[in-house]
């Protein structure tokens, strides 16, 4: 690469934004001209930020947005297409970029904080799958959702993951095997959004209901967000044993101990976060 290439690349605007709202981490997807792809460049910008949220105690949640008519169309294909020129036809790049994806969307669920997507526009395959992955979703009446990999002959694999995990077996095949888009409100029906606000309005309505979660205790969050997601890879048996160890563990904490004593005492917690 020419030292002109290169600096060229390096001044390449991001196309992440990032701005705090209060304790609110705002992470907008900015490449409307890509219907904001998932492109290599966005899935690295998503996980530096995302890693840089992890342990910054100014943060309690974080809302994930999008500029333009789409909130994410999924992988850039043209990219993918790119490196069918290579020697081995794309095939470790193709590894390398369904790896980096699949490791992000894990991030939002490891993280230790609250996620919510606010989803303004169409939202499909891996761009459906990132809406899936967040815990918590508000959606704008004019969003559609969609996995129409089969359209093109390419399984939405990777977003059946967290598909399958949010939505019925049965409708998400549906979703899967014909690649038909479904509205705001059939996926408020389906479990896949928890809310469905008027066009122009879902990013406010996403950081509003962030903000009545991170007046919470960061640290209950943090227990809660992770014992949610592992009870519910377990047989019903081991989740009531594991989820009572997380409750002896939680009581201990002094984060109960003042909450339940406020509660008792009818007054407004103090939290420490531990």
């Amino acid at each position: 690469m020419t030292p002109q290439a290169s600096r060229a690349v390096s001044q390449a605007p991001s196309p992440l934004l990032r701005e705090t709202v209060g304790s609110i981490a705002v992470l907008t997807l900015d490449s409307p001209a890509t219907r904001n792809a998932l492109s290599e460049a966005m899935i690295a910008a998503l996980q530096d930020a995302l890693d840089s949220i992890r342990d910054d105690k100014n943060i309690r949640a974080v809302v994930i947005a999008a500029n333009g008519p789409a909130y994410s169309s999924g992988h850039n294909l043209k990219e993918l297409t790119a490196r069918r020129s290579d020697a081995d036809k794309g095939r470790a790049y193709f590894a390398q970029m369904m790896k980096s994806c699949s490791d992000m969307m894990q991030t939002i669920v490891r993280l230790p904080k609250p996620v919510v997507a606010a989803v303004q526009g169409v939202a499909t395959a891996a761009g459906c799958q990132m809406v899936a992955t967040c815990d918590l979703a508000v959606a704008s009446d004019q969003a559609t959702f969609g996995t129409p990999g089969i359209d093109i002959g390419l399984f939405c694999s990777t977003p059946m993951v967290a598909l399958t995990r949010n939505v019925p077996r049965k409708h998400a095949m549906h979703m899967l095997l014909t690649g038909e888009h479904i509205s705001a409100q059939r996926a408020l029906e389906l479990g896949l959004v928890n809310s469905v606000v008027p066009a122009g309005t879902e990013r406010e309505a996403a950081i509003a209901l962030a903000e009545r979660i991170a007046v919470k205790s960061a640290y209950t969050l943090k227990v809660g967000k992770e014992a949610f997601y592992r009870q519910a890879e377990m047989s019903l048996a081991d989740a009531y044993t594991y989820a009572a160890q997380v409750m002896t563990e939680n009581m201990m904490a002094r984060d109960a101990q003042e909450g339940i004593g406020a509660f008792i005492e009818k007054r407004d917690p103090k939290w420490e976060d531990r």
